[in-house]
């Protein structure tokens, strides 16, 4: 019975594995090998063979590695030809000379700096224009004029004031005396442009020098009643360039002026 099982083992195992090749032998196996090396080095050959062939044949091919042109780049697409890119130029910032920027800066500021000058004579002529170049020479009420007084003549004008109220120069001058003066008690004497001198008396106080130049409605006093003068007011004459005594009424009249 076991030789019996034994069999029927054998045979399962035999029809089991009826659809299996027997492996080849060993000797076979290495003669296959050594075949495919073979085919395999001869067709390396032939594809070398080939490509040597196409490259010498054909112009279309550009060599990279001895190219001079550094721009050279491989072709996209079906175009087998290598595509040529230009360089890009670039731009070079020229460095500016530090000699020539600062003659430019010292251009510019000198045109504002000629400009600005300009600008301020302009608006300085503008306002001297405007400039009101004659004035009354004290507040106050115009007590006495000029000619026959009591029996002598009177060669000014007399305007009464409040003590110590601004004396003005009448006009644009240079102050040719201030101080002391006999019946005036103090006086100032300005001589103006034309050769006209302006003189003022009776004063508590001066405020100019001698040699100081005046516009039209600058200080020069302060009203009193020093000298001979019977209160407190200031005495003003006008001569004109010979010396010669004139009506200051009639005179600041003429220059747009009333006492």
């Amino acid at each position: 019975m076991l030789e019996a099982l034994d069999r029927t083992s054998s045979d399962e195992r035999v029809e089991r594995g009826a659809h299996r090749l027997p492996a080849p032998p060993s000797a076979l196996r290495g003669r296959v090998v050594v075949a495919a090396v073979a085919i395999g080095a001869f067709a390396a050959a032939a594809a070398g063979q080939t490509l040597k062939a196409g490259a010498s044949n054909s112009d279309d091919v550009a060599p990279l590695a001895n190219s001079g042109d550094a721009s050279a780049a491989f072709g996209v697409g079906g175009d087998s030809r290598a595509t040529t890119i230009a360089p890009e130029v670039l731009t070079v910032a020229q460095v500016s000379d530090a000699g020539v920027e600062a003659r430019k800066l010292t251009q510019s500021a000198q045109l504002i700096a000629n400009r600005t000058a300009k600008l301020q004579q302009e608006a300085e002529a503008a306002a001297e224009k405007a400039r009101v170049k004659f004035v009354r020479p004290a507040d106050g009420v115009f007590t006495s004029g000029f000619g026959a007084r009591w029996g002598t003549t009177h060669f000014g004008v007399d305007i009464a004031g409040k003590f110590g109220s601004p004396i003005r120069a009448v006009t644009d001058g240079v102050v040719i005396e201030a101080g002391p003066a006999s019946g005036f008690g103090l006086w100032v004497r300005i001589q103006h442009p034309d050769g006209t001198i302006s003189v003022y008396g009776h004063m508590d106080s001066i405020t100019v020098r001698e040699g100081a130049k005046v516009k039209a409605g600058d200080q020069i006093a302060r009203m009193g009643n020093r000298g001979q003068s019977t209160g407190t007011h200031l005495h003003f004459e006008i001569w004109d360039s010979s010396g010669r005594k004139m009506n200051p009424a009639s005179w600041l009249s003429g220059k747009g002026v009333k006492l």
